[in-house]
């Protein structure tokens, strides 16, 4: 049994060309060894795992070569590249500042910058983590760093660019290294295995992947780790239950029961999560990313940001066609709450299976049974009595003539009991009367008593005898259809903003927009909207339907319409001044006026 290595260091590579992931940098470096453009100093930014150190050592051995190829890579036959191979070059130093930070090390390093090549052409300090040296450290090496000897090359490396001082990273030519991509790795993984001979599933690789968090290092060591486990034979399944990683199945079911409003079957699959040992932090974070998903794979445009094998690929297309995208947003910010309440709560089981609840309520409509939220506020007509059954009343038409002759009483009589057909009344009729809502006048946001009053009348003057023909005939006839009642501009505006307060949280800017707007009723039912600018009228337009609908069913008229126009400049009145305020004031109440020449009062 031979000697085993790491993939990670098997596979590792030993010509630019071999360099996964990284193809514009690594063409950037070729063509400064083939122009002869070499700088003093580089820095290899990235993340851990992409290259950064394979690269340097790479580029190292390149420069050095006696007999480069044609495509400017490293022979491997020449005396510089066997001691690099055999790791006895004395050309090539590598230097960890994690365990070499000190000033010290630092100076002992710029003795031996002093030194030339022995073979070869350059001399090269590879310097890892680099981010880790003290300033104290960083001072020591700047000088050398700006003007090193002509055969000497400084090559920095580190995960952390933000903690290098500027003074060092005006000093380098920075290379900024690309985190891997899912499908680059799985590529890779797969290379590995046909050369290996491993057995696998694509949907395996994908989670080793998406494990390895962009790190082929990271990647690899995954890979090698699922091997043991498994045998040899790299399922889908046993790599899950290797990584404990959560199953897609569970989040296809949860999506299912959500839209069909099963809350009760989400809390039984998030306790069966729990006995499995999956944290409730680790699931809502996978729901959320289960849900992004479904929202990425309903266009085709967004769906090569779903990195997910083909036949899941094909999963999640099909179940995002049952998702409505209002319930996707609203899903998604549920479960970004849930995630940010985690940790202060106490209950966190509760907090994630109330969130479940919610999810599962999101397509229900707002009054239904089990929705969980209040009913939708609606205007009740003030008077809900049938056609005909208005208290009748025997008072006098003129009560303020009791000692009348008697001649001119029965006179007053036979005219109030005359039929309706032979004079000409000037009260309404009486049909009109009953079917129509009292004209209320509204103040801020709701009727007083006195002005019912008003709109009401006086009951002597709408009420008619019960011996009145047309009383009679009404009361026996049942209405068709339900007759459209008229609608005052105090109305429609009742009404506007009490469909402002029904606004979701997710519309606040388009109502804080309406909130500032006055509608004025036009003619018969139709409402004008007055807007600043192109833009706030097609948001506007965007809910017209919705308003309208709204107010159709608050005021019981069907012929309610609502245009939006743009205000002309002339129509748009700027306030600036207090005095100017003062007149608005005043023209809008002129009891105002009257207060101030009352008391004295001036402006301030």
């Amino acid at each position: 049994m031979g000697e085993y290595i790491v993939s990670a260091r098997k596979y590792r590579p030993s010509a630019f060309d071999a360099v996964v992931g990284q193809e514009a940098l690594t063409t950037t470096l070729k063509n400064a060894i083939a122009a002869g453009k070499l700088a003093h100093a580089y820095l290899f930014c990235g993340p851990r795992g992409v290259g950064k150190t394979t690269c340097a050592r790479i580029f190292a051995k390149t420069i050095n070569c006696l007999h480069p190829s044609d495509n400017r890579e490293a022979c491997d036959e020449c005396e510089s590249c066997k001691a690099f191979n055999e790791q006895r070059s004395l050309n090539i130093h590598e230097l960890d500042a994690a365990s070499n930070n000190s000033v010290e090390e630092i100076r002992a390093l710029i003795e031996k910058v002093r030194i030339p090549p022995q073979v070869g052409r350059y001399k090269v300090f590879i310097i890892d983590e680099v981010h880790m040296l003290s300033t104290a450290a960083f001072n020591a090496f700047l000088k050398t760093l700006e003007e090193p000897p002509s055969y000497v090359i400084f090559i920095l490396a580190t995960t952390e660019k933000h903690k290098i001082l500027p003074t060092i990273l005006s000093r380098c030519q920075v290379y900024d290294f690309n985190r891997m991509s899912v499908q680059t790795i799985v590529n890779h993984l797969k290379f590995v295995a046909d050369k290996e001979g491993y057995a696998y599933e694509p949907e395996a690789l994908n989670i080793i992947a998406q494990k390895a968090d962009g790190g082929m290092r990271d990647a690899l060591s995954i890979f090698d780790q699922t091997v043991s486990f498994t045998g040899g034979t790299l399922t889908y399944k046993k790599v899950i239950e290797n990584l404990n990683v959560l199953d897609y199945e569970y989040y296809f079911r949860l999506t299912d029961h959500f839209l069909k409003n099963e809350a009760v079957q989400c809390m039984l699959v998030f306790n069966e999560i729990l006995e499995k040992g999956f944290e409730g932090s680790h699931f809502i974070t996978g729901l959320a990313a289960h849900l992004r998903d479904l929202l990425v794979s309903r266009d085709a445009m967004t769906l090569p940001l779903l990195e997910v094998s083909d036949s899941i690929r094909a999963r999640y297309q099909e179940q995002s066609q049952r998702c409505t995208p209002k319930f996707l947003y609203r899903a998604i910010k549920l479960c970004s709450d849930c995630d940010l309440n985690y940790r202060a709560s106490k209950n966190k089981r509760l907090l994630v299976e109330i969130t479940l609840i919610q999810l599962s309520q999101l397509t229900l409509e707002d009054d239904s049974v089990g929705s969980g939220r209040s009913p939708e506020k609606t205007l009740k007509p003030l008077f809900d009595q049938p056609a005909g059954t208005v208290q009748q009343t025997a008072a006098p038409v003129n009560p303020q003539k009791p000692q009348a002759p008697v001649e001119k009483v029965a006179s007053a009589v036979q005219d109030r009991t005359a039929p309706y057909e032979t004079r000409k009344s000037p009260l309404p009729d009486t049909e009109t009367t009953e079917r129509r809502l009292p004209k209320v006048k509204l103040g801020s946001f709701g009727p007083s008593i006195s002005r019912l009053k008003q709109g009401i009348g006086n009951p002597a003057e709408t009420s008619q005898p019960a011996t009145t023909p047309a009383t009679t005939t009404i009361a026996s006839q049942t209405p068709k259809e339900e007759e459209n009642y008229p609608v005052t501009e105090d109305n429609i505006r009742f009404c506007w903003h009490e469909f402002i307060n029904l606004l979701p949280q997710e519309e606040t800017a388009i109502a804080q927009r309406m909130k500032v707007i006055q509608p004025k009723l036009q003619k018969d039912a139709t409402f004008e909207v007055l807007v600043d600018n192109e833009q706030v009228k097609f948001y506007m337009e965007q809910i017209a339907r919705r308003i309208e609908t709204h107010m159709r069913k608050q005021l019981h008229n069907r012929n309610i319409t609502m245009t939006v126009r743009v205000a002309e400049p002339s129509e748009v009145t700027r306030i600036t001044s207090k005095p100017q305020q003062y007149q608005a004031m005043s023209k809008r109440n002129p009891a105002l006026q009257k207060l101030k020449e009352t008391f004295g009062l001036e402006l301030a």
